[in-house]
């Protein structure tokens, strides 16, 4: 490599800062190399900061220490199970080996390094009822962080539009702050910490802001070269061989050469309008995404031009949502609608999925019904239950003054201020209310699976997730199958290598995360699948790139 090309050269160019960047940076530092992390936007840590921060690795050296046993065998086996065999290349036998075989492998080697874990207790695997699955939780997350102890590294850390603290571990029991002992000890904590906040100016960091502020922590002291402000413009490839990138800084174009490859983990598209109307299913909008902002997929066309494959572009990590007046992004309702007193249903009033299943499947339901589909409470849920990030019994007016949420006394009025068929509704309400008698929902099996009840309420019998929709008033929104990432891409390998049509691997270059076709197919089989597989892919990545298999 010719010192006279480059503006500069490293060892492992490293573009996007989001889940597993730091991971396989932290690694390629610990072995003497120089890794340079390359972020276009103007903060580090991408839609991971911004989500709930839980990485899902089975046979996890917590679970051994928490008195669980599980195994390889069982998560190969619950892989199977839910992802299949026939999702395509993206989630091939050997992909889904080695996701299994490193993820332990890499959450020991950053713990000695520093980092520190909690296991999400309950958090069970969201198909817990197949073969293989997990009840007890296989997710961890990050502990909470006060922004203190991060100095001027919290102003380079990307947050999400709430920076709630509330440890990961409770996001199931706050929910009940309101029904039960334990959910109202925790909802006390956290106003006493939210006051804390407030008399301080300093957030307490949690979810993915607890993950990717101690990650990032670990890579300012590792001496990792991470910069803002600069996105990769295109690729150079010699030879058939990547060799470095042209980065846009400033107004200047840079060239930096990377001696051992390239990774790209710089999001999906989820913020690009065109690539979702070119790719996704419709109807579709930007603004029903929570991703990043810089979630616009100029990287997967980049490669693409390059020659790699690309697959499952018409997939997401879906996650329910309804549009406020104020504007921004959805309102994310995956555990609101877990709740008892609420159904969702089609413009007929018929319901069409499991409200307490993976809102991965929830978000595809609703693309093969309706969208928007109808979310419908009775007055039971509003009093009860958070809607959003407006806690219980909290409605903004202007919610009802714009004509978002509708009330009505009766099933039939609310049917027909909403667009809804009244008999259909009508006729629907009163089969699922006879469901909620029985404990049994014949339909889509509700409450039938330990991560269903996780986001229940145990107060409601005879199952925590079912409850009639009988006491007016009644509310209706519409809900649209919102996201928090793409979750189609570039086609990599088992070695997180990129790969052309033809299976044949670009040299030097890898890639991981929402950039990527993703190991778990179209399917989201329990809490932190896109995290984890973001992380354990960027670690496999920088081994594989230094030419090391410890």
């Amino acid at each position: 490599m010719a010192a006279p090309d480059w503006d500069e050269i490293a060892d492992f160019v490293i573009c996007g800062s989001g889940g597993g960047s730091m991971a396989a940076a932290l690694y390629l530092k610990s072995i003497g190399k120089q890794p340079l992390i390359l972020e276009k936007t103007d903060k580090l840590g991408g839609s991971t900061a911004m989500s709930g921060g839980v990485l899902w690795i089975p046979n996890n050296h917590l679970l051994a220490r928490d008195g669980i046993v599980d195994s390889h065998e069982a998560g190969r086996t619950y892989m199977d199970a839910t992802v299949g065999n026939d999702a395509g290349p993206a989630a091939s036998p050997e992909r889904k080996e080695a996701y299994l075989r490193n993820g332990p492998v890499m959450m020991k080697w950053l713990e000695e390094q520093g980092m520190k874990w909690l296991r999400t207790e309950g958090w069970a695997d969201y198909y817990d009822d197949r073969p293989g699955g997990c009840t007890r939780s296989r997710s961890v997350g990050a502990p909470m962080l006060d922004g203190r102890a991060m100095g001027p590294l919290l102003d380079k850390l990307r947050l999400g539009p709430m920076v709630m603290p509330l440890p990961t571990d409770k996001a199931g029991i706050i929910g009940l702050a309101t029904r039960t002992p334990k959910g109202m000890w925790e909802g006390m904590k956290l106003l006493f910490r939210m006051w804390l906040v407030k008399k301080r100016g300093v957030p307490i960091l949690s979810f993915g802001g607890a993950l990717q502020g101690r990650m990032l922590m670990l890579a300012d002291k590792a001496g990792i070269d991470m910069r803002t402000g600069h996105g990769v413009v295109d690729l150079v490839e010699e030879k058939g061989r990547v060799t470095g990138v042209i980065v846009e800084h400033e107004g200047r174009r840079l060239r930096i050469g990377a001696r051992d490859g390239v990774l790209i983990n710089a999001g999906g598209f989820s913020k690009n309008a065109e690539m979702r109307k070119k790719y996704g299913p419709q109807p579709s909008s930007v603004e029903w995404t929570n991703a990043n902002p810089g979630d616009t997929g100029e990287m997967i066309e980049i490669a693409e031009k390059h020659g790699a494959a690309l697959d499952l572009m018409d997939q997401a990590w879906w996650v329910p949502g309804t549009m406020v007046p104020e504007g921004g992004p959805a309102n994310m309702h995956n555990t609101d609608i877990s709740k008892p007193h609420c159904i969702i249903v089609n413009r007929h009033g018929r319901r069409i999925l499991n409200e307490s299943g993976s809102y991965m499947e929830n978000g595809q339901r609703l693309y093969r019904n309706d969208v928007p589909a109808y979310v419908i409470l009775d007055s039971r849920h509003r009093k009860r239950y958070a809607w959003g990030y407006y806690p219980p019994g909290k409605t903004p007016q202007s919610w009802f003054d714009s004509g978002m949420m509708k009330t009505a006394d009766t099933i039939e009025d609310l049917a027909v201020k909403a667009g809804i068929d009244p008999h259909g509704l009508k006729d629907e309400v009163a089969k699922f209310n006879r469901y909620c008698e029985t404990g049994k929902d014949l339909d889509f099996n509700r409450g039938g699976r330990g991560y269903d009840n996780w986001f229940g309420d145990p107060t409601v019998k005879p199952n925590p997730n079912l409850g009639k929709i009988e006491k007016p008033p009644f509310y209706v929104m519409e809900m649209v199958p919102g996201d928090v990432g793409t979750s189609g891409g570039i086609l990599t390998d088992e070695n997180a290598r990129v790969l052309r049509a033809d299976g044949s691997v670009i040299q030097g270059l890898y890639a991981t995360g929402n950039s990527t076709a993703s190991v778990m197919g179209r399917c989201y089989p329990a809490a932190g699948a896109s995290i984890g597989a973001s992380f354990v892919f960027a670690w496999i990545a920088a081994h594989h790139a230094a030419g090391r298999n410890d």
